[in-house]
């Protein structure tokens, strides 16, 4: 009944709106898509005038997560698109006003020249690339148009996307170049020693309490370097984290579990066997939940967790120790093997891969069957002859890295192999042979050496991991609602918090599209709540984050454009109060010698010795680069004085300039700027894209206005 009487009382509104959309259609059928600005609901940026609408950046979304196998966030991904595509509309006016057309041909030649495409057996005509063949292959999958057909679309899409970067980026650099003039000129300054004497009074001599700066000081500096404070929209927060963590009790109880495992038990009248008297340990993990799976490998003692290794290496077979307390789990563990193994050794083998094995290249033709045949016809030779192993490994095994080496492995730890290459070469002995099978086919294998024997054992370990009980989770739960509760009330966050002696962090300047709150993690709920269009200063929300909760405040929102007063004071004080400091500095100095500005600001006379641009900085005072560039230019046993450096302000007299020798060519220092020039090329495409008209609403693809 609300919304009929809502719909009622707007009903004029309506009428007068669905009359002016028919209205407009009359005279213009396209107008009523205008009208509702449904063109504008469905763009999320212009570039130049050219609209990115949300299912070109949704396809290129997509086309990017597969790319990269959806192993970025959605954010990062998100950026990165955006940015490509920015790029990319960027580059195509550049190239279009230079009259300058990346095609079709363009295109398959780059195609044609890649690398990957050029190997492919797919595109091969006895060996060799065939452009033809690669034709044929796109044609078919284009008439198919599934998803493969996509993935070229993409790939090639990319490939014009780089042409046109590089065309662009070439383009500008064969622009660009030096004169002998600028060479000589570059060496000149570079190269240029000065020496002489100097006064300086460090900003420092001045208290900071005797520069006193107003909020209009800070606003007029913002306002006169407007470009070096533009911001993006951000906001801070303050919150308080509760996290969810097991207490004393909870990892009492959880011992406790543990431990009963150890003996055999009774369970509805029936035994039930513990690890020390259980055979298959897969089935007693299963069967009592383990959160660690079995480790079936051979442990060196430095392997074992150093709170129980004396003791296993002292026990015996059979043996069980715990519950200890190891990497977040309590454990109980049983010595199910002792036995002796080398800490390392040498070996080497003959790879015979078949087809679907993890190694297997387009060129494996051999099934399984065929392929432990091979291998076991190369034991059989190997073993009637042993000097013709590393002939065989160099022409048959698959395994290029040690095929040259003849198969052979040097000294390798024992964690280091496949476990079936592994246990073979361990548990055998030296000079054994025979063949064995991995993931990546079946390997012939030779012992070549052993070293370093020690004691090893197998351990049938059970674990549970520590965490919260059902508890400890609501008591934590209560204690954020509360918390929330009080805010609800009116409480201030910061009296909340000093009350029930909690802790507060603040997460400064996060922006629309982060991911990362800053002492949480990655909670993009967070974000999302304190961009939302209706959120004022002040609001609070509780969050559920991994691990516990958030209680957290809404304390600034700050528009995008120019930086306020309050965000910049920071940055601009400091450099304000060294120019009010230099200031009053300057007002001291008096006299006309260095002597006398020396006696006027309580300073002494320095000297200077073989300054130069190269390394700009003055001996006593450290990295001064506009003193030394004003020394260089000054004229010589001519006082200077008032030049305000980074840490204060100086008086001098360039008493001596040496100049370099010079040079019969400066043709290395004119090559040395012009290759810098070129090199510049992301500066180029920055330099572009400050100068481009760019609206910018992605993140309103996200539901963040």
């Amino acid at each position: 009944m609300t919304i009929l009487s809502k719909i009622r009382e707007r009903s004029m509104f309506l009428i007068l709106v669905i009359g002016l959309a028919l209205f407009a259609f009359v005279l213009d059928p396209s107008t009523i898509s205008d009208f509702f600005s449904a063109s504008k609901v469905n763009e999320i940026g212009e570039v130049n005038g050219e609209s990115i609408s949300r299912q070109e950046f949704a396809e290129a979304l997509d086309a990017y997560k597969a790319q990269t196998g959806n192993r970025v966030s959605e954010m990062q991904a998100a950026k990165t698109v955006w940015n490509n595509l920015i790029r990319q509309k960027i580059y195509e006016t550049q190239l279009e006003e230079a009259g300058i057309t990346v095609g079709e041909a363009d295109i398959m030649n780059a195609l044609y020249e890649s690398p990957a495409l050029q190997g492919d057996p797919r595109f091969q005509t006895s060996g060799i690339f065939d452009k033809n063949k690669l034709k044929e292959h796109l044609a078919t999958i284009k008439e198919e148009n599934g998803q493969e057909w996509a993935a070229w679309q993409n790939y090639m899409a990319s490939l014009k996307n780089n042409i046109e970067k590089t065309t662009y980026d070439n383009l500008v650099a064969a622009g660009l170049g030096a004169s002998l003039k600028e060479g000589e000129a570059q060496y000149l300054t570079e190269n240029t020693k000065v020496s002489g004497k100097y006064v300086y009074v460090p900003y420092s001599t001045i208290a900071d309490s005797l520069v006193t700066l107003k909020k209009s000081d800070v606003s007029n500096y913002i306002n006169s370097h407007k470009d070096a404070f533009q911001v993006e929209a951000s906001r801070d927060i303050k919150f308080v984290k509760f996290d969810i963590e097991p207490t004393s009790q909870d990892e009492e109880a959880i011992k406790a579990e543990v431990a009963k495992l150890i003996e055999d038990s009774e369970v509805n009248n029936t035994s039930v066997k513990g690890l020390k008297n259980a055979v298959d340990y897969h089935e007693f993990l299963e069967e009592n939940n383990s959160d660690i799976a079995l480790d079936d490998n051979y442990k060196f003692k430095v392997q074992v967790p150093q709170v129980i290794a004396e003791e296993v290496f002292n026990g015996k077979e059979g043996d069980v120790f715990g519950p200890y307390k190891d990497a977040g789990y309590f454990k109980i563990s049983k010595v199910t093997k002792v036995t002796q193994l080398p800490d390392s050794a040498q070996a080497s083998h003959i790879l015979i891969p078949f087809v679907g094995a993890a190694s297997a290249d387009a060129t494996v033709v051999k099934s399984e069957e065929e392929a432990k045949a091979t291998a076991d016809s190369l034991l059989a030779v190997v073993k009637a002859d042993k000097s013709k192993f590393a002939d065989l490994a160099k022409e048959m095994s698959s395994d290029k890295g040690s095929a040259d080496k003849g198969g052979f492995y040097d000294w390798f730890s024992y964690n280091r192999m496949v476990p079936s290459f592994r246990d073979f070469v361990f548990e055998g002995k030296e000079g054994d042979m025979g063949v064995v099978k991995s993931q990546f086919g079946f390997h012939v294998i030779k012992i070549d050496g052993q070293k370093n024997f020690q004691s090893v054992v197998k351990l049938a370990t059970y674990g549970r991991k520590i965490e919260a009980s059902e508890a400890t989770e609501n008591t934590v739960f209560q204690n954020a609602e509360t918390f929330a509760l009080e805010l609800a009330n009116g409480k201030n966050f910061d009296e909340a918090v000093k009350e029930k002696n909690l802790s507060s962090l603040p997460a400064i300047g996060l922006k629309s599209l982060d991911e990362n709150v800053p002492g949480v993690g990655n909670e993009r709920e967070i974000i999302t709540w304190a961009f939302d269009k209706d959120a004022k200063e002040g609001d609070y929300k509780r969050f559920d984050v991994d691990g516990g909760y958030v209680v957290a405040v809404l304390t600034a929102k700050v528009a995008k454009g120019l930086m306020p007063v309050d965000k910049a004071i920071s940055s601009v004080r400091p450099i304000l109060t060294n120019e009010r400091k230099a200031k009053m500095i300057e007002d001291k100095i008096s006299g006309s010698t260095l002597e006398d500005i020396a006696k006027s600001t309580s300073q002494t006379v320095r000297v200077a010795t073989d300054v130069n641009l190269q390394s700009p900085t003055i001996s006593g005072v450290g990295y001064e680069p506009k003193i030394v560039g004003a020394m260089l230019n000054a004229k010589e046993n001519e006082v200077i004085k008032n030049v305000a450096g980074d840490k204060g302000v100086f008086a001098f007299v360039v008493e001596k300039k040496e100049l370099p020798t010079a040079l019969p060519n400066y043709d290395t220092f004119r090559k040395r700027i012009a290759n810098e020039r070129k090199s510049k090329t992301f500066q180029m495409y920055e330099a572009v894209k400050k100068a481009a008209k760019i609206e910018d609403n992605m993140s309103s693809f996200y539901g963040i206005q």
